[in-house]
């Protein structure tokens, strides 16, 4: 593949990223892009350097799942089982018949099953709340995204299946055969140099919402600003929140991304990894945007059908571009047909979701149109 960088396009990006810092929205950010398995551009503004860490919420998702894309292919878990046939406590209230193809989807029917702390530091704790979780739809009949409860129950079949803790898991088998650092599970003395979650600006009014997004009230959800600012806890980032807890640079992002693309070692089996990065399992309705959810086994392609940007890659990548984005504005994606991965990290939680994802919209296009191919 022959790929050109255009010095013009990223130069915009670079001034898009730039311009939020210095206007003082936001404490600080990181940008990085990666082409035949290497960076080619890194760059941080406001207080940090290309070495600052940050909390990157749900782009944590896709290393959990990359565990699990292994586990499949080497027998170890059915797709088609049910849950409880690998972690028995699952089985009561109704979720007896949910599948891992469901739960790695998100329409397995728990989007707002409670787990926080101090029940989330044990393995004894996390079952017990799993037995007390009830559904909020049939599994299977709707889409509905599950900020953190689903990779809970994937972490837990990594554990049942392996013996294996879950961050533990993600190191040995994912972050450590790519060169990559420890990601997922930061002892509390190796949290240096992580950005402090700020939350900035002023939530967005009703009439803006209704502008954007047809309504004027965000639906309830456990991903609320003081549940992100919790994250600047050492012992939140230690615990290893698997839908959510990942600390990293934008840099390794973008190279993780390279990896899906290039599989060194090779990491994944080739089939399955055709499968997670190529496969659209899931085009139930989005019910806030209202376009289909494009769900692979743990990613989301951008498609065809002229929605990338509703699904967090801007309006310039291929319909095969994948990616997974995080709350507060984390961009992670790669597009095979220019061979590009970009990753975006910040520290400020703008209040003004609106603004959030016109930020994130225009930096995923301007990035995506900096190599052609």
């Amino acid at each position: 593949m022959s790929a050109t960088l255009s010095t013009e396009q990223l130069a915009r990006l670079r001034a898009r990223a730039r311009r939020d810092v210095d206007e003082g929205l936001l404490p600080s950010c990181q940008i990085a892009l990666a082409l035949d398995g290497q960076i080619i551009h890194e760059e941080a503004f406001g207080t940090a350097t290309t070495d600052t860490r940050y909390v990157v919420f749900s782009a944590t998702k896709p290393f959990v799942a990359g565990v699990m894309w292994q586990l499949v292919s080497e027998g170890q878990i059915e797709l088609s089982e049910p849950v409880a046939t690998y972690v028995p406590a699952f089985a009561t209230l109704g979720k007896e018949v949910v599948t891992v193809e469901q739960v790695m989807l998100h329409t397995s029917g728990f989007p707002n099953a409670p787990l926080g702390p101090p029940r989330w530091s044990t393995r004894e704790g996390r079952l017990e709340a799993f037995a007390r979780w009830r559904l909020e739809f049939t599994p299977g009949t709707a889409f509905q995204y599950h900020p953190t409860s689903a990779h809970w129950v994937l972490a837990e079949l990594i554990t049942a299946v392996t013996g294996e803790d879950h961050r533990d898991a993600v190191a040995r088998r994912i972050t450590g055969p790519l060169g990559l650092p420890r990601l997922l599970g930061l002892p509390v003395g190796d949290q240096h140099g992580v950005a402090p979650l700020a939350v900035t600006g002023e939530p967005a009014g009703p009439d803006e919402l209704e502008a954007a997004l047809g309504i004027r009230e965000l639906p309830a959800s456990e991903v609320t600003d003081a549940a992100l600012v919790a994250f600047n806890d050492p012992s939140f980032r230690e615990v290893g929140v698997p839908g959510g807890g990942g600390v990293m640079r934008a840099g390794d992002l973008a190279r993780f991304y390279q990896a899906l693309l290039h599989n060194p070692g090779p990491v994944w089996h080739a089939d399955l990894l055709a499968d997670v990065t190529g496969r659209v399992r899931n085009r139930l309705p989005d019910p806030l945007t209202g376009v289909p959810a494009n769900r692979t086994l743990g990613l989301v392609q951008a498609g065809g059908d002229g929605h990338s940007a509703a699904r967090g890659m801007g309006r310039t990548v291929s319909a095969r571009a994948f990616g997974h984005n995080g709350a507060a504005g984390q961009i992670a994606f790669a597009d095979p047909l220019s061979g590009l991965s970009f990753a975006y990290c910040t520290n400020g939680i703008d209040a003004n979701v609106v603004r959030q994802w016109r930020r994130g919209s225009a930096l995923a296009s301007l990035a995506g149109s900096c190599v052609a191919p």
